[in-house]
C-alpha cells in the first residue's frame, strides 16, 4: 500500500471513529421514520436537541437536500415530522387513514423552525378505550398505535393492556383460588369496567392463554413507549378485591358497594385497613416488575358509584392510602386522578372534594378535568384544591360513530387560560375518548394543540387541515370542511355526540331529541347535506384517495342518522299513532330500505367493515372456544353490553358495514312486523324483550363478515345523495315520508 492510500486509509478511519453515535432517542426516532416513510426516510435525519427549561421541544431545518429533525426525545422527533408533513408537504397521517407520498424533491425550509410545548402533560385514553376500541388488538395494531401518539405529542399514555395479569399475581399469590380468581376478573372488552371497580366477571372466565398474550403484549407496549422518550401511566389498586375475599381475611374491612347498570355490586377493601396497602404496594411492585415505570399510575376509586360515607375523614383516607400504597412501592410515583366522579354524581359537593383530594400533595398527584370543554370541574373546584391538572375532552362515547367535536373550545378558549391566571396549575392536555378512530378532525386539533401557547386562527387552520387530508387543494372539499366545523364540530349541546335511529334497540315511540343512546340534533342538518354535496362534487379530482373516500363515507352515513331521526323515524311514529296501517306498512318498507342502502356505503370503506372489528377478537384467541368465547364477547359489547337486568343496551352501537343488514335490518324487521301486527290488533305497542331476546340468538351465530371494502364509495354515495339528501328536509317532526323509488 502507497503512502497516499496509507493517509487516505487512516484519515477515514479516525473521522468515522470520532462520528457520534446515534443515540437511542434517535434511532428509536429514525426506526419509526422508516415506518411511516420506508421509500423515503433516507431522505431525513434525527437529531436530539436539550429540552428548554423541562420542556419538551423540536426543531425542523434543511440541510444538504434532506430534512433534519430535532427533538429532546423521540415523541418530539416525531412531533417534527409530523408538523413537516403537515405545513410543508400537506400530507396527513391520521387515526382514519393516511395521506402519503411525498413530494420530490422535498420541500425545502426556508430556516430553522423550532417549537416549545406549554403543556408538561399530552394525555391519551380512557379506561373505556381498551374496551370499545382497543380489547383485541394485536403488536402490528399496537405499533401503528405508538407510532401515531409519538407523531402528534402524546407523552402520557394510559397503558392499560395486560393489567389483569396484575391482578391474576397478586390475588394468586395472597392464596386466592383459581376459581375466585376467574370468577373476579372480567373478560376482554369488559375489563375497562373491571378495573374501574364497576364489575366483576362478566363475559370470563379468562383461559391461561389470555394472560400470556397480554402479558407479552404490554412488554413490546411500555418498551416501545419508552424508548421514545413517553412516560406511561399503569393502573394501580383503588380497593376492588373478589368477592372471595372476606372469607379468606375474615377480619378485613370489606364493603359491598351499591350496583352499576344492573351489575351486582363490588367487594372494596376499606383503605383503613393494613391490608389496603400491603395489597397496594404488591400490586405496584407486581406491575413495575413485569412492565417496568416512568412512575405514573392511574386509579379510580369511585367511578360511577357513591362512596359508603361521606365522612370527610374516610374520603381523605381514601386518597392517602391509595397513594401511600403507590409510594411504598415506589417512591417517585404520582398518581393521575379521572376526574369523572366529579362530572357524574351529585355526591361530590366541594368540601368533599376539598377532603377527597387533601389525601396527597401537589407533587403527588395530578388530576384529569375530562370533559373540560363541556362540563370542566377546574373551576368550582378551586383549580383543583392547587394540584396539577389537565384540561380534557372525551367527545367519544361508547365507540358511536356520531361526528360532533368542540373546535372553538379547544383551539380558542383552551390557551387562552394558558396566561389567564385563574387557572391555577394547569399542566397540560388530554383526550379520554371512550372509543376511538374516529373524528380525525377533533384529535388533530387537540394534539397539535400541545405545540401551541395562543389560540388558534380557525378558519385558516380547518383549511390547513381539508389541504394535508387530502394532498390538494379543492375548493369543493374546503368549503365542505367549512361548513362541517361551523356546525358539527361546533357543538354547544353537553351530551353524547349525534347519532341516528338505525340502532339496537328500535325506540319507535321516542321523541326525535337526544337520549341516553341517541344524540341530539343540535345543528342544522340541511349544512350537512350541502358538506355531503361538496364532498362529492370533489370526486373527480379526489376520488382515489383513501382519506376521501373515508371522508365522504362517514359524512354521508352522519347525513343517513340525521334523516333517520328527523324524518324516517318521524314518519313511523306519525304512522303508528294515526293507526294508519298502510301508511306505516310504506313507511316501514322505506325505513328498512334505507338500513340496506346506508349498509352499502359503509360497506365500501374497510374502516367501516364489520368484519374488521371481529377481525381482532378472532385472531386473539388460541383455541376455537376462546376465539368463539372473544368474538361472542365483541358482539355484546355493541349490542345487548350486559344481561337481561342491564340498563346499557344500545349504548355502544355502531353503524358498521356488514353489521347493518345484518343484524340492524333484522332487529328492525322483527320489531316492525310486530308493530303492523299490533296495529292490526288495535294499536298495541310490542314490546322491546324480543330485540334481546333476537340479540341473544345472534350474538351466538358467529357469522363471517368481510374485512375489506366492498363496491365503490362514490357510486355509493350518489345513491344516498340522490334518493335520500337531495329529497331531505331539514324540519324534525311529523312530516310527509320521502317520495322514495325503491327499484332506483
Amino acid at each position: 500500500m502507497n503512502s497516499v492510500l496509507k493517509h487516505l486509509v487512516a484519515f477515514f478511519a479516525i473521522s468515522f471513529t470520532t462520528l457520534p453515535a446515534a443515540t437511542p432517542q434517535e434511532q428509536a426516532a429514525a426506526a419509526l421514520v422508516q415506518r411511516i416513510l420506508p421509500a423515503e426516510s433516507s431522505r431525513f435525519i434525527c437529531e436530539t436537541v436539550p429540552p428548554e427549561d423541562g420542556r419538551d421541544v423540536f426543531e425542523i431545518e434543511s440541510r444538504d437536500g434532506k430534512v433534519v429533525l430535532r427533538g429532546n426525545n423521540g415523541g418530539s422527533i416525531a412531533s417534527a415530522l409530523n408538523w413537516y408533513l403537515k405545513y410543508h408537504c400537506h400530507r396527513d397521517v391520521s387515526w382514519c387513514g393516511d395521506q402519503l407520498g411525498l413530494p420530490d424533491p422535498l420541500p425545502v425550509v426556508p430556516e430553522k423552525f423550532r417549537k416549545v410545548s406549554p403543556h408538561t402533560y399530552r394525555y391519551a385514553f380512557n379506561y373505556c378505550t381498551y374496551g370499545y376500541t382497543m380489547a383485541f388488538w394485536d403488536w402490528e395494531r399496537w405499533e401503528r398505535e405508538i407510532d401515531l401518539m409519538a407523531l402528534h405529542g402524546i407523552n402520557t399514555p394510559l397503558m392499560a393492556t395486560g393489567a389483569e395479569v396484575v391482578y391474576r399475581n397478586v390475588y394468586r399469590d395472597l392464596g386466592m383460588s383459581a376459581k375466585d380468581i376467574d370468577s373476579f376478573i372480567a373478560a376482554p372488552p369488559f375489563l375497562p369496567w373491571f378495573m374501574m371497580g364497576n364489575i366483576d366477571g362478566w363475559g370470563g372466565p379468562n383461559p391461561r392463554e389470555w394472560y400470556d398474550r397480554q402479558e407479552a403484549l404490554q412488554k413490546r407496549i411500555m418498551a416501545r413507549a419508552l424508548e421514545l422518550g413517553m412516560k406511561p401511566v399503569l393502573p394501580a389498586f383503588g380497593g376492588h378485591v373478589p368477592a372471595a375475599f372476606a372469607q379468606k381475611f375474615p377480619k378485613a374491612k370489606v364493603a359491598r358497594l351499591k350496583s352499576w347498570s344492573g351489575f351486582p355490586g363490588v367487594h372494596v377493601l376499606d383503605p383503613a385497613d393494613p391490608l389496603f396497602r400491603q395489597i397496594g404496594s404488591r400490586f405496584v411492585k407486581e406491575a413495575t416488575k413485569l412492565y417496568g415505570t416512568a412512575h405514573l399510575y392511574s386509579a379510580d376509586t369511585f367511578n360511577e358509584v357513591d362512596p359508603p360515607t361521606d365522612d370527610p375523614e374516610y374520603l381523605k383516607g381514601m386518597t392517602r392510602q391509595v397513594y401511600q400504597a403507590m409510594a411504598d412501592a415506589d417512591p417517585e410515583a404520582v398518581w393521575f386522578m379521572q376526574g369523572w366522579l366529579f362530572v357524574h354524581s351529585k355526591f361530590w359537593t366541594k368540601p368533599r372534594i376539598d377532603a377527597l383530594l387533601s389525601g396527597a400533595t401537589e407533587e403527588q398527584m395530578v388530576l384529569l378535568d375530562l370533559f373540560a370543554d363541556g362540563k370542566s370541574q377546574w373551576k368550582r373546584t378551586d383549580a383543583f384544591a392547587g394540584k396539577p391538572w389537565l384540561w380534557c375532552i372525551i367527545n367519544n362515547w361508547g365507540g358511536k360513530q356520531g361526528m360532533y367535536g368542540r373546535l372553538t373550545e379547544v383551539g380558542v378558549k383552551m390557551p387562552e387560560l394558558l396566561k389567564s391566571g385563574t387557572a391555577g396549575r394547569l399542566s397540560g392536555i388530554g383526550t379520554l375518548n371512550e372509543g376511538g378512530e374516529n373524528n380525525p378532525i377533533v384529535y388533530e386539533q387537540i394534539y397539535e394543540m400541545a405545540w401551541h401557547d395562543q389560540p388558534l386562527d380557525l378558519e385558516a387552520w380547518v383549511e390547513e387541515f381539508a389541504w394535508a387530508r387530502y394532498g390538494v387543494k379543492n375548493q369543493n372539499a374546503l368549503d365542505a370542511w367549512k361548513l362541517l366545523s361551523s356546525t358539527l364540530y361546533d357543538c354547544r349541546d353537553l351530551r353524547h355526540g349525534p347519532q341516528g335511529n338505525f340502532l339496537a334497540m328500535p325506540p319507535l315511540l321516542a321523541e326525535g331529541g337526544g337520549s341516553f343512546v341517541r344524540g341530539p340534533i343540535f345543528y342544522d342538518t340541511a349544512k350537512i347535506r350541502e358538506a355531503f354535496r361538496l364532498l362529492l362534487a370533489a370526486a373527480d379530482e379526489l376520488g382515489e384517495k383513501d382519506t376521501y373516500r373515508h371522508d365522504l363515507v362517514d359524512v354521508g352515513r352522519q347525513v343517513m342518522s340525521d334523516i333517520s331521526q328527523q324524518q324516517l323515524h318521524t314518519e313511523l311514529r306519525a304512522a303508528f299513532n294515526a293507526k294508519d296501517k298502510e301508511r306505516f306498512k310504506r313507511s316501514s318498507e322505506i325505513y328498512l330500505q334505507a338500513i340496506v342502502d346506508c349498509d352499502r356505503l359503509l360497506s365500501s370503506h374497510r374502516m367501516f367493515q364489520f368484519g374488521r372489528y371481529l377481525k381482532y377478537p378472532a385472531s386473539a384467541g388460541g383455541t376455537a372456544a376462546t376465539k368463539a368465547q372473544w368474538t361472542r364477547n365483541a358482539c355484546r359489547l355493541i349490542t345487548l353490553w350486559g344481561g337481561e337486568d342491564n340498563s346499557l343496551f344500545g349504548y355502544a352501537q355502531r353503524q358498521y358495514g356488514g353489521l347493518m343488514r345484518d343484524y340492524n335490518l333484522r332487529t328492525w324487521k322483527l320489531y316492525l312486523d310486530a308493530a303492523a301486527k299490533g296495529l292490526r290488533d288495535g294499536g298495541k305497542m310490542p314490546s322491546g324483550e324480543m330485540v334481546r331476546e333476537f340479540t341473544e340468538k345472534w350474538i351466538a351465530e358467529q357469522k363471517q363478515f368481510p374485512v375489506e371494502a366492498e363496491g365503490d364509495t362514490v357510486a355509493a354515495a350518489r345513491m344516498i345523495w340522490e334518493k335520500y339528501a337531495a329529497k331531505a328536509t331539514a324540519v324534525a317532526g311529523p312530516k310527509a315520508p320521502l317520495q322514495i323509488n325503491d327499484r332506483e
